[in-house]
């Protein structure tokens, strides 16, 4: 791949399910654009999802394109036991979740949490079925909860359970994530995303487990992750909005304006983060999408996202690579409006008092007053890349590095596009950089690039230098 398809610098996640599953189907989404693709472990089992491994990396290669893989855990999700038939409660009922009870009916249902029974309080709410039912807790005993129906409607079997008031004490980490985790760290993925994080110690006790063997991305679905924020962005190397569940315990209104709160945020740490659910939901079932969606899309690329994500659209949706090439069309469109409308665009950032930050904000201001066609960034760790990305530059951000994982794991990263390298020796570097722009046609005879590296050359943390070089 190269060219004009590298121009496009928001990611694109694609969720594999079982209407993507094979080579051909894997071959066509990453023509179609697909970046990251994410393995969702809420379904399937272990031989499924190798399977679905072995296939991504040998696609790739085949393609000759850098793909990271996501595995994202289920986490710990509530749900309510079996009720005889769709049982309707009405509005001012009172309704019992109950520890003990078998088959749910129309006075109650089973909920063995004990960490719920624990956590909640009196006028504690609980919603089921994505909200669509509310609940608000009126008693609570060590095998009872007694509520009254804020919203009736259908209680079904085994729908889940939202607490949108509490912070639940109980482990990040569900017996199935852990036997997850051990299966996963023995593949080769490169990012792993938590689910249902709602403060920092869930991700300081996840990560662990994983050590460096995997970007940890924690997912923004709980509102009292908002408390920690900061923290948490800090602790993790990436976020994904996920606006499903955080829609479900939060006001919808409130949503658009945290989105914006939380991609700034992680543009100012330096963290890539992915807006998440529902993008394109209608494509599902339907070839092209709704013009709210396109918006949505592209109000993602205006605030600065690193990545857009597609979930049931392209796991179990009719219209997968469709998908794809219609989110990569708004995204470029976007992108396109951005360059020629700047004010409309990712707003820029406080400039940082550390060397490395200051080093990045100028190589961008100086490749943007020279009307360079790249930056190209010499990174061992990674770090470089990410802290170039964070100013959103108007040009290319062209990577390298000498550790495999890195180039991968980068893939997700705005702007970056990365290439492996194992070259020793400043100028030698530059010139195995020059080749690469022009194979990849970034670039021609004459044009500038500026690069970023430190002195000395090929040392981890140093980033130090800049340097205006033509091809």
């Amino acid at each position: 791949m190269s060219g004009l398809e590298f121009l496009r610098s928001t990611k694109i996640v694609s969720t594999v399910g079982t209407a993507t599953d094979g080579t051909s189907k894997l071959k066509s989404l990453i023509k179609a654009g697909v970046n990251v693709f994410r393995l969702n472990f809420s379904h399937g089992n272990h031989g499924d999802h190798l399977k679905r491994i072995t296939n991504i990396r040998s696609v790739a290669n085949e393609v000759g394109c850098n793909v990271a893989i996501l595995a994202d855990l289920q986490g710990p999700k509530f749900r309510i036991g079996e009720v005889k038939s769709d049982i309707k409660v009405i509005k001012g009922n009172n309704y019992i979740f109950d520890k003990n009870a078998e088959i749910g009916d129309f006075s109650r249902v089973n909920l063995s949490h004990d960490e719920i029974y624990e956590s909640l309080s009196i006028g504690s709410n609980i919603l089921m079925d994505d909200g669509k039912l509310q609940f608000v807790v009126k008693k609570i005993s060590k095998d009872k909860i007694n509520t009254e129906v804020v919203v009736g409607g259908y209680i079904k079997s085994n729908k889940g359970i939202n607490l949108p008031d509490v912070v639940i004490n109980t482990n990040p980490l569900t017996p199935k994530d852990i036997e997850d985790l051990k299966f996963i760290l023995n593949q080769d993925v490169d990012w792993i995303a938590l689910s249902f994080v709602q403060k920092l110690s869930d991700v300081e006790e996840v990560k662990k487990y994983i050590g460096d063997k995997a970007g940890v991305i924690a997912k923004i679905e709980k509102p009292s992750a908002l408390k920690e924020l900061k923290s948490i962005i800090g602790a993790c190397e990436g976020i994904m909005v996920a606006r499903g569940d955080l829609g479900v315990e939060l006001p919808p209104e409130e949503v658009p304006g945290i989105q914006k709160d939380i991609i700034l945020e992680c543009r100012q740490a330096g963290k890539p983060v992915i807006v998440a659910t529902q993008m394109l939901e209608s494509m599902i079932d339907s070839p092209s999408p709704t013009r709210a969606e396109a918006s949505d899309v592209a109000t993602a690329v205006f605030d600065g996202a690193d990545a857009v994500m597609l979930s049931a659209e392209t796991a179990v949706g009719l219209f997968p690579t469709e998908a794809v090439t219609i989110m990569d069309r708004i995204i470029c469109s976007a992108e396109k409006h951005i360059k020629s409308h700047r004010g409309d665009g990712p707003q820029n950032l406080k400039v940082e008092n550390f060397v490395y930050n200051a080093v990045s904000h100028s190589a961008v201001s100086l490749a943007e007053s020279v009307k360079a066609k790249a930056v190209v960034a010499f990174t061992a760790s990674g770090n470089t890349a990410y802290r170039m990305a964070r100013e959103r530059p108007n040009l290319l951000l062209v990577v390298m590095t000498p550790d495999e994982k890195v180039k991968r794991r980068l893939s997700l990263l705005w702007g970056a596009y990365s290439f492996f390298s194992k070259v020793q020796g400043y100028e030698a570097a530059i010139e195995e950089a020059r080749q690469i722009i022009r194979k990849q046609k970034f670039a021609k005879n004459g044009d500038a690039i500026v690069v970023v590296a430190g002195m000395p050359f090929g040392i981890s943390g140093s980033t130090n230098s800049i340097r205006v070089v033509d091809i």
